[in-house]
């Protein structure tokens, strides 16, 4: 009896052994992989970001993939990653600690690969926020607000200047760096970034840089671009230059003009004069002289003339005559 309890409950232990297999190496036993390569990025806590070779793994189907975290109910991919119109990853949101990955068939029913991960493993972080820069003549202090379990993580600067266009890089523990020997009269570029080290991490992940700062003499710069500054300069030269062209250009058209008056005087076109003469009387030339006046005005002039000669004679007629009147009076 004894010895038939003891067979039953080991082979309850062995058939127990058997169920519990990795799922990784069911998969080896029918596509001769011992697993499968994935890569599994947990952004900031919040949103997780699975993704597989569904070419080298599973070249002639497409898969599905189904997850749950800790005790939840299992769940299908919300939204797969696709190349080519297969699935290669899977994009859903972290909702605990625990993470059970299923691969299956199309259908859904025929389990391709199982897994189980500590998603915390896989943590990549936000770039740094609420940086702060103090600068004491050339020492700068670069700090950001720290992230939960600051010791799992390294704090990142890197500059460049105008005259250094290669990114230099200091290191320090979150989430404070001190560094000096920066010229206050040149223009920095700054970037940071963190680093989730691999003591916290199954692979250390580093955040996406943050956005460029720039700084000169301690203040805050809108860029450092001596490119943009140098064609905000030259376009504004060209606007000044072409404005004193055209002024110049103006006043010599207008110098011209009345040089040319003076060399050359405008000459009436004749047509004009006469236009009339066949529009309103039919070429009748003596009732057009007397009804316009036209002919009369250089007439006047020279008329205008011959009067004050006559005047001038007149006056001497009469002093003449007034000196031999005198003369004949005993």
């Amino acid at each position: 009896m004894a010895l038939g309890i003891q067979a039953y409950v080991v082979a309850l232990l062995w058939s127990t052994l058997l169920a519990s297999r990795s799922w990784a190496q069911y998969l080896k036993d029918n596509t001769e992989t011992s697993m499968i390569k994935y890569s599994i990025i947990n952004l900031n806590g919040e949103q997780v970001t699975l993704s597989w070779n569904a070419a080298q793994l599973f070249s002639d189907r497409n898969v599905t993939m189904f997850y749950r975290f800790d005790e939840h109910e299992s769940k299908q991919c919300p939204q797969y990653i696709l190349d080519q119109g297969y699935h290669t990853g899977c994009h859903f949101k972290t909702e605990g600690e625990d993470l059970y990955i299923f691969i299956k068939d199309t259908a859904g029913k025929e389990p391709l690969y199982f897994d189980e991960q500590k998603i915390s493993m896989f943590f990549k972080p936000n770039p740094p926020e609420n940086v702060t820069f103090q600068w004491a003549e050339d020492k700068l202090t670069v700090q950001c607000n720290p992230p939960q379990q600051p010791h799992c993580f390294m704090f990142e600067l890197q500059y460049k200047s105008t005259l250094n266009q290669e990114w230099k890089s200091t290191k320090g523990r979150c989430c404070k760096i001190e560094d000096d020997g920066f010229d206050p009269g040149k223009c920095y570029s700054f970037r940071l970034r963190l680093e989730r080290l691999e003591i916290c991490n199954t692979i250390a992940y580093f955040s996406e840089w943050g956005a460029e700062t720039h700084w000169k003499n301690g203040s805050s710069k809108d860029s450092c671009d001596m490119e943009a500054e140098s064609k905000a300069i030259i376009l504004l030269t060209s606007v000044m230059a072409m404005i004193l062209v055209a002024f110049a250009l103006l006043m010599g058209v207008c110098r011209l003009e009345r040089i040319r008056r003076i060399i050359m005087p405008a000459i009436p076109d004749p047509k004009h004069i006469y236009s009339d003469l066949f529009r309103d009387h039919n070429g009748n030339f003596q009732d057009w002289i007397f009804k316009t006046d036209n002919v009369f005005v250089q007439p006047k002039v020279e008329y205008e003339e011959e009067e004050c000669i006559i005047e001038e004679q007149e006056k001497e007629d009469t002093q003449t005559e007034k000196m031999e009147a005198q003369e004949k009076i005993p």
